[in-house]
C-alpha cells in the first residue's frame, strides 16, 4: 500500500513568519512543503514567486518543495522555480497547450513532474502523460483560494487514478489539494490518495502541531478500511 504523507499548505501559514510555520508543520510530521504559485491570470489571486521560494529553500535546505504551478505559460517560470529549489514541480492540464512538453521540460531541470486536474476535468484527458508523471494532483477545490469547501466528485476521480494506475501497471502518486481536513481526510485515503495537502486544517489557530497529529491519525485509521 503506498505510504500516505501530508503536505502542508503554506498558502494557509501566516506569511510574517513564513520559515517558522513551514518548520513546524515539518518537524510535526508533514513530509512535503506545498507551496501554491499564482499568478492572477490563471487563477484570481496572486501569491510568491521564486524568490520567496529561494528564501524558504535557504531555511529548509533538505525539505521537499512541491511548487504547485497555478499559472499561465508555466514553461517561462518553470526554469527560475527550478533554480530557486523546487523538488516537485506541477502544472495543471488547462494551462500547458503542449502538455507533455511542458511536463518534459519540468524533468530537464532536475525536478519531478506532476500533472493537475481542475474540478471540471476528466481524469482521461491525462491518458496519454500519466506514464511521464511523478504525481497527479486532483484539485477537489476550484483553484484560486484556500479554506474552500470540498468537491465530493473530486473522490471519483481519485478513484479512477487508483484504478488506472494499477491495470497499467504505473507508478505515479495521487495527490488531492482543496478543503482536506478532518472531516474529509478518510474520504480521500480511501479513495486513493496518498499525497494530502492541507492549508488551513494545518495551521488553524497556530495550533500546527496538534492539527498535523489529528490528521495523520485521521489519515492513518483510514487506510485500514481502504477501497
Amino acid at each position: 500500500m503506498p505510504k500516505i504523507e501530508l503536505a502542508p499548505s503554506i498558502l494557509s501559514a501566516n506569511f510574517a513568519q513564513l520559515g517558522v510555520d513551514a518548520k513546524a508543520a515539518l518537524d510535526a510530521g508533514g513530509s512535503i512543503l506545498h507551496i501554491d504559485v499564482m499568478d492572477g491570470h490563471f487563477v484570481p489571486n496572486i501569491t510568491i514567486g521564486p524568490p520567496a521560494v529561494a528564501s524558504l529553500r535557504k531555511a529548509l535546505p533538505d525539505a521537499i518543495f512541491d511548487c504547485h504551478l497555478m499559472i499561465e505559460n508555466p514553461d517561462q517560470l518553470i526554469p527560475a522555480f527550478a533554480e530557486a529549489g523546487a523538488t516537485w514541480i506541477s502544472v495543471h492540464q488547462e494551462a500547458c497547450v503542449h502538455l507533455d512538453r511542458t511536463l518534459n521540460l519540468i524533468a530537464s531541470h532536475g525536478c519531478q513532474p506532476g500533472v493537475v486536474i481542475n474540478p471540471a476535468t476528466p481524469v482521461r484527458a491525462l491518458d496519454e502523460v500519466l506514464e511521464i508523471v511523478h504525481h497527479v494532483l486532483v484539485m477537489s477545490v476550484n483553484p484560486g483560494f484556500g479554506g474552500q469547501k470540498f468537491i465530493r466528485g473530486s473522490l471519483r476521480k481519485m478513484e479512477a487514478l487508483a484504478k488506472t494506475r494499477s491495470l497499467r501497471g504505473l507508478n505515479f502518486r495521487i495527490e488531492v489539494d482543496g478543503g482536506v481536513a478532518l472531516d474529509t481526510v478518510a474520504d480521500v485515503v480511501r479513495a486513493g490518495a496518498e499525497l494530502l495537502v492541507a492549508g488551513n486544517a494545518v495551521f488553524a489557530g497556530g495550533k500546527i502541531k496538534e492539527n498535523v497529529s489529528k490528521l495523520l491519525e485521521a489519515a492513518k485509521d483510514a487506510t485500514l478500511t481502504r477501497v
